[in-house]
C-alpha cells in the first residue's frame, strides 16, 4: 500500500530515463541507438518476396528494440522541456532528439516501405498470417495506410522538413503561448485594480468563480492576450493547415483532410461523421440546459462568460494534493485491485509532476515512453474538486497504458478514439463515489458539474472538429485573413448554442488557445468519441456489476492491437450505428431531466 506521508506536490524525477547529474547516459543511449540502426540497415539486401517469416519477424523486433532506445531519449527531452517551457537547454535537447529522430526514421525506413508500397499482396498477406497473432491489425493497417504512402526518398525528405518545417511552427506557438502574461483589470469602487498573470493555468481557474464580474474579467484578459498576438499565431495555424494539406491531399493522395486523421487513427470516415452527425442533433439538449442553468445561478439569460459558473454562491471547498490523491486510490481499488496497484506505481516511481510554477507547460497530460516503463503525469494542482477530477482522468490514461504493457512497442499505443476509454472511465467511477457522500442540494450542485464536464468533453469538442473541418476548408481554398477565421468561429459558436447563451465578440478569439487546432489536426473528435463511448460502457456496468468487468479489461488490453470498431463490436458496441452513439446522449438526457426534477 501508499505511504501517504510521502504524498506532496512536487516535480517528477526523470531519473529512469536518463540520470540528469551526467550527460553520459544520455550519450551512451543514443550511441547505442546508432550502432543498432548500423547493424539494422545491411537487412535491406534481404528483403525478397519470398522473406520467410521468421525472419522478417525477427526484424519486426529489432525495429522495436530501436524505437524503444529512441522513445527514451525523446521521452525525456519532452517531459524535461514540458516541466519548463522557458529552459534554452531544454528547447535544444528537444531539437537535438527530433532531429535524431528525423535521422534514424529515415534510415530505417527502407523495411517500412518495402512492406508497404514494394511487397506484392500475396506475399504481404502470407507474412501477416503466419507472423505472431499480436501485429496482423497493426500489419494489415499498414498495407491500408500504404496507398497514401511516397516513395523512399520523398518520405526522407518530408522527415527531414518536419524538423525544421510544422514541428518548429508547433513549438514557437508552444514558448509564445506559454510564457504570456495576461493582465487581468477589475474594478472596485471607483478604482481599478490590476492583475498579472504568467500563468494561464491559475487566470483559467476564474472563469469558474463564483463572481459573474471575475468570469468576465478572466475571459478578457486571456482573449485581449491573444488577439493582441492574433496576427502572428494566425499565420502559424494558416502555414501549419496549408502544409497539411499539401502533403497529405495534393502529395500522399487523402481524400479529405479528416481523413488523414481517421485513417491513422484506424476508423472509418462513416464512423466519424455519424459522431458528428448526431453530437450536431443534440446540441439542443445542451440548450435546454443552459436555460435551466440560467434559472440556477439567478439569471435571466446566460452569457458564454457564464458557461462553466458554478451554482452555488460559496466558494467550493479547497483539497489537498494528498487528500485528493487518496480520494483517486480508494475509488480505483474498489472497483478493481490493478486500478489500484498501477496508479500507486506513478507515486512510488515519483513519475508525477503536480505543481504549478511559471514556464511549466499548462494543463494536463499522461505520458508513455514504452510498454515496461511507467507512465509519467503532468497535472497542474490548485485544490480545486475540478483537480481531482483531471487526476482521475490521467490516471486512466496511465493506467490504460499498463494494462497493455504486456503488448509490444508497435501496437502498445490504443488508436486515439479508445485513448480516453479508461481516462473518462476513470473520472465516472470518481463522480460515483463523490456523489454518494452529498445531501441533496450538493447532489444538484454536482449533476450541473457534471453536465458542464458533458459538454467540455462531448458537445464542445465536436463543434471543435466541425469548425477545423470549415477552417482548413476556407483557407486552402481561398486567401484568408485571421478576422475571417475567427468569424467563421464565431459562426460556429452561434451554431453550437442557438439562442440560449449570449456570446460576446471578444470569443472570436478563443480558437487561439486551443492547442489540438495546431499540435494534432482534427484530434478533438477523440474526446467526444470517448467521452459518449463511456457513457454507454459505464451504463452496462451499472447494470451487469462484476460481470461487465472482464469484458472492459480486455478492452484496454487490446492496446492498438485490434481496429477499434472490431474490438468494439466483440463487446458487444456497434459504433458505426448512429443508435449507439445516441444511447450516451440518451443518458445525458436523464440527467438533465433529474436536475430539472430536483431544481
Amino acid at each position: 500500500m501508499l505511504n501517504y506521508s510521502n504524498v506532496k506536490l512536487g516535480k517528477w524525477d526523470l531519473t529512469d530515463l536518463v540520470d540528469e547529474r551526467s550527460t553520459k547516459k544520455f550519450e551512451k543511449l543514443v550511441a547505442g541507438i546508432k550502432k543498432n540502426v548500423k547493424k539494422f540497415e545491411p537487412n535491406r539486401q534481404i528483403l525478397k518476396p519470398d522473406l520467410n517469416i521468421p525472419i522478417f519477424e525477427g526484424l519486426v523486433h529489432k525495429t522495436e528494440n530501436i524505437l524503444e532506445d529512441l522513445s527514451t531519449v525523446n521521452s525525456f527531452a519532452h517531459l524535461k522541456y514540458a516541466a519548463d517551457t522557458s529552459s534554452n537547454e531544454a528547447a535544444a535537447l528537444v531539437l537535438q532528439t527530433e532531429k535524431l529522430s528525423s535521422q534514424i526514421s529515415n534510415q530505417i525506413l527502407f523495411f517500412d516501405l518495402w512492406f508497404k508500397k514494394e511487397l506484392d499482396k500475396n506475399n504481404s498477406q502470407r507474412l501477416i498470417d503466419g507472423i505472431s497473432t499480436v501485429y496482423r491489425e497493426y500489419l494489415r493497417h499498414k498495407r491500408l495506410v500504404a496507398q497514401y504512402t511516397l516513395n523512399e526518398s520523398e518520405e526522407k525528405i518530408i522527415n527531414t522538413l518536419e524538423v525544421t518545417g510544422p514541428s518548429a511552427l508547433v513549438k514557437i506557438y508552444d514558448r509564445m503561448t506559454n510564457n504570456f502574461e495576461f493582465t487581468l483589470v477589475k474594478k472596485r469602487g471607483n478604482k481599478k485594480v490590476i492583475k498579472t498573470f504568467t500563468n494561464k493555468e491559475k487566470l483559467l481557474s476564474l472563469i469558474r468563480s463564483t463572481k459573474a464580474k471575475e468570469r468576465e474579467c478572466a475571459y478578457k484578459a486571456l482573449f485581449k492576450t491573444y488577439e493582441k498576438n492574433s496576427g502572428v499565431l494566425g499565420d502559424i495555424y494558416q502555414n501549419l493547415v496549408t502544409q497539411w494539406k499539401d502533403e497529405n491531399i495534393s502529395i500522399r493522395g487523402f481524400n479529405s483532410p479528416i481523413s488523414v486523421r481517421n485513417i491513422y487513427n484506424n476508423i472509418d470516415d462513416t464512423t466519424v461523421e455519424t459522431l458528428l452527425s448526431v453530437c450536431k442533433e443534440n446540441a439542443h439538449l445542451f440548450h435546454d440546459y443552459f436555460i435551466e442553468k440560467a434559472k440556477l445561478i439567478g439569471v435571466k439569460k446566460l452569457r458564454r462568460y457564464d458557461l462553466y459558473a458554478p451554482i452555488s454562491s460559496k466558494n467550493a471547498p479547497k483539497i489537498t494534493f494528498k487528500n485528493a490523491a487518496k480520494l483517486v486510490l480508494d475509488t480505483f481499488h474498489r472497483f478493481h485491485p490493478r486500478f489500484g496497484t498501477y496508479t500507486e506505481r506513478l507515486f512510488k516511481e515519483n513519475h508525477i509532476d503536480s505543481e504549478i510554477r511559471n514556464g511549466k507547460t499548462g494543463g494536463a497530460f499522461c505520458y508513455t515512453v514504452s510498454p515496461q516503463r511507467t507512465p509519467y503525469v503532468l497535472l497542474n494542482f490548485d485544490g480545486l474538486m475540478r483537480d481531482v477530477s483531471t487526476m482521475a482522468h490521467e490516471f486512466g490514461h496511465a493506467i490504460h497504458s499498463m494494462f497493455a504493457s504486456n503488448k509490444p512497442i508497435l501496437v502498445s499505443h490504443a488508436p486515439l478514439p479508445l485513448a480516453e476509454t479508461a481516462s473518462v472511465f476513470g473520472e465516472m467511477l470518481l463522480n460515483e463515489e463523490i456523489y454518494k457522500k452529498l445531501n441533496r442540494e450538493k447532489k444538484k450542485i454536482f449533476l450541473a458539474e457534471q453536465i458542464d464536464d458533458m459538454y467540455a468533453t462531448i458537445m464542445r469538442q465536436a463543434f471543435f472538429t466541425i469548425f477545423e473541418i470549415e477552417a482548413h476548408k476556407h483557407i486552402v481554398k481561398q486567401s484568408v485573413t485571421i478576422d475571417n477565421i475567427s468569424n467563421l468561429y464565431m459562426e460556429n459558436l452561434e451554431t453550437q448554442f442557438g439562442d440560449s447563451i449570449r456570446i460576446s465578440e471578444d470569443f472570436k478569439w478563443e480558437w487561439l488557445y486551443i492547442p489540438h487546432f495546431f499540435h494534432a489536426p482534427f484530434y478533438c473528435y477523440a474526446y467526444s468519441f470517448g467521452n459518449l463511448l463511456v457513457l454507454s460502457l459505464y451504463q452496462q456496468y451499472l447494470e451487469e456489476g462484476k460481470s461487465f468487468i472482464s469484458k472492459y479489461l480486455k478492452i484496454l488490453s487490446a492496446g492498438g492491437s485490434e481496429k477499434p470498431e472490431t474490438l468494439l463490436i466483440d463487446s458487444g458496441f456497434n459504433i458505426t450505428d448512429s443508435s449507439f452513439w445516441q444511447q450516451g446522449f440518451d443518458l445525458i438526457k436523464m440527467k438533465i431531466n433529474k436536475l430539472k426534477d430536483e431544481n
